[in-house]
């Protein structure tokens, strides 16, 4: 079994994985302490709603996230319903981002409620690994009131697969010497990144459970699952070599925002993704960054996942620049579909500016020094009154939406 002692020991290579439990919900049951002890659904009612979030106690009645709201409310009558407050949770987000930076500046939320913490240099000053750990569990209760499981581990792999094993309110450790063992007997729809469309790949090619991969050579992981085999191979011999990445050292930058109501209005969509160039400009000029490619990503109603991409020469951080790149990414992608989005996002594939190639103009534009200087006052007014000034009319006048800035460090797996 994981280890749940405290080990005085100081870690080679420390990573935790934070992740909030049942969050939405559990802030609901924050704001209003009737809710405690009932089963609780936070998403939108009538009959296209669907559940954004389940709590402990609705989840014993087999609701869960992304489930249609009418399905759960068929297996728990009694639930009470509230609306999502993606505002409330951003606050608290934040709130709770804060005591993760307090104890290392390497950190990198993967979303809302979910962070990796690499705290390996923060041992000689803090205590070790599963020491911050503990320490971070008690902020989060004392100062938010909410609980957060944790899981301790040489990786961000087998971190995020330790937070799981105990929820809610646990601490799981799981040593390098433990890690092959402790994944061996674990199903294979527990891998991080094996979701409902890939787990029937894995099932057909007879493998089961993390052992039942680690148990095969290289060659053979690839025979079955394709190129992709020898790192899935990888991760169930808890094998994972990708740093924490914070927002300055990311390969990408960008923003998504879920709606509480599908949206079909161009001039909405087009508002909103405006905003989130500025915003993601804002902040690729912050790090003094350029932008080399631009991703659009829409998610349909029934939560089909779309994305497009385009190259940008030269690089840019131009804010008009990366927006007119998204502009037309989502005009092409309107002409080939007219459903409404749950979501829309964006994406700047980042460099550095100092190693970037970038060709010197011949002759420069005026218009784009124009904008330059335009993109010189927005940077003062945000850093003045923060990026909440930045925001366009049209996308305030729209539905009140979740939020959530993306950070990553390359592509990731399908999300479970």
């Amino acid at each position: 079994m994981p280890k749940s002692e405290n080990i005085s020991v100081i870690w080679q290579k420390c990573v935790l994985h934070a992740d909030m439990d049942a969050f939405f919900a559990s802030v609901e049951e924050l704001d209003d302490p009737t809710l405690r002890g009932r089963p609780v659904l936070v998403g939108g009612e009538g009959g296209r709603g669907v559940v954004a979030a389940a709590n402990y106690e609705a989840r014993n009645f087999g609701c869960h996230s992304a489930m249609p709201m009418a399905l759960a409310m068929a297996k728990c009558p009694h639930a009470a319903v509230r609306a999502p407050r993606f505002d409330r949770y951003s606050e608290i987000s934040q709130q709770f981002l804060n005591i993760l930076r307090d104890q290392s500046p390497l950190v990198e939320p993967i979303s809302v409620d979910e962070a990796f913490v690499d705290v390996t240099g923060s041992q000689l000053l803090l205590g070790s690994g599963p020491t911050i750990a503990r320490a971070i569990r008690a902020r989060v209760y004392d100062e938010l009131k909410l609980t957060v499981s944790v899981g301790v581990a040489t990786s961000k792999f087998v971190a995020k697969i330790a937070s799981d094993l105990r929820k809610p309110n646990g601490l799981t450790i799981i040593s390098s010497e433990q890690t092959r063992g402790i994944l061996a007997p674990l199903a294979i729809s527990k891998m991080w990144g094996v979701g409902p469309k890939t787990l029937p790949k894995f099932i057909n090619a007879g493998i089961h459970t993390f052992g039942d991969l680690q148990n095969l050579s290289e060659d053979q992981a690839r025979a079955r699952l394709g190129e992709s085999g020898a790192q899935w191979r990888q991760f169930a011999l808890g094998i994972d070599e990708r740093e924490v990445v914070t927002e300055h050292d990311a390969k990408s930058v960008g923003q998504e925002e879920t709606f509480e109501r599908n949206i079909g209005d161009m001039n909405v969509l087009r508002s909103i993704l405006q905003e989130q160039c500025d915003r993601v400009s804002l902040r690729l000029r912050a790090c003094d960054g350029l932008a080399k490619c631009v991703t659009l990503k829409v998610r349909l109603a029934n939560f089909d996942t779309f994305s497009r991409q385009k190259k940008l020469n030269p690089f840019t951080d131009s804010s008009k620049t990366i927006w007119q790149a998204a502009d037309a990414l989502l005009a092409a992608w309107r002409r080939e579909s007219a459903l409404p989005l749950r979501l829309i996002g964006m994406s700047v594939e980042r460099v550095d500016r100092a190693g970037a190639q970038v060709q010197p103009e011949l002759f420069p534009d005026a218009a784009a020094e124009v904008q330059r200087k335009l993109d010189s006052i927005t940077d003062a007014v945000a850093r003045k009154y923060g990026p909440e000034a930045l925001h366009r009319g049209a996308a305030r006048a729209g539905s009140r939406r979740n939020k959530r800035d993306a950070t990553n460090d390359g592509p990731r797996p399908e999300a479970g």
